[in-house]
């Protein structure tokens, strides 16, 4: 709703339908466990695609949770293309960055496993939004379930084969959230998982 794709999740209009992963939404909930990971944070790097339709709603949802958290989003790093990831790190490293946030957009999904190294390599925790970021080396994850949302597409895939209108089907919201936690990666940045954390996450991959 929020990039103007849909008039409303309830009934969307036009001649689309499909299914939501809340990227804006989540952004909040992401900074909410990395302050918990890293308790002593006051200051969290942002990277972000400012290309992305879904940048500017992440990070007021962002910077929402910063504000009640009493940390600040600083600095901000564009990642456009592969080669400013290297360049985002360093530039978080000399702000003096305690930890930073990963904003959703597909150069994550395809630059997952030298942002788990670049994070290890600066000594630099960082939430990313998938659970194939942390098996990717990340250090920690809160996201949808990614199957269980190919199976509600399935059931809206259905439906429209049936001869239901795209317009008159609810955009589908998830159900199932995932929090997931490297243990390897924590001890390589030399962090003790807080206990509270612990029976909370749906997997510690050691």
């Amino acid at each position: 709703m929020g990039a103007g794709i849909v008039q409303s999740l309830a009934r969307p209009g036009g001649n689309i339908t499909g299914i939501t992963n809340i990227v804006a939404e989540l952004a909040g909930k992401r900074l909410e466990l990395l302050k918990e990971m890293v308790p002593g944070a006051s200051c969290i790097a942002v990277f972000v695609n400012p290309d992305s339709q879904n940048a500017p709603l992440q990070l007021r949802s962002a910077q929402a949770a910063a504000v009640r958290l009493g940390i600040e989003l600083r600095p901000v790093l564009e990642i456009r293309k592969p080669a400013d990831l290297e360049p985002a790190f360093a530039a978080a490293v000399r702000a003096h960055a305690s930890a930073a946030i990963r904003m959703v957009d597909p150069l994550v999904f395809m630059l997952r496993e030298p942002t788990a190294a670049l994070a290890i390599k600066h000594h630099l925790p960082v939430i990313y939004p998938s659970r194939e970021d942390v098996e990717a080396g990340g250090l920690v994850a809160y996201g949808t379930n990614v199957p269980e949302q190919y199976r509600q597409a399935a059931g809206l895939i259905d439906k429209i084969l049936k001869g239901a209108r795209p317009a008159d089907l609810p955009v589908l919201q998830p159900t199932r959230f995932e929090l997931v936690i490297n243990g390897k990666t924590a001890r390589a940045l030399g962090l003790q998982i807080q206990q509270a954390l612990l029976p909370r996450a749906d997997e510690v991959i050691q």
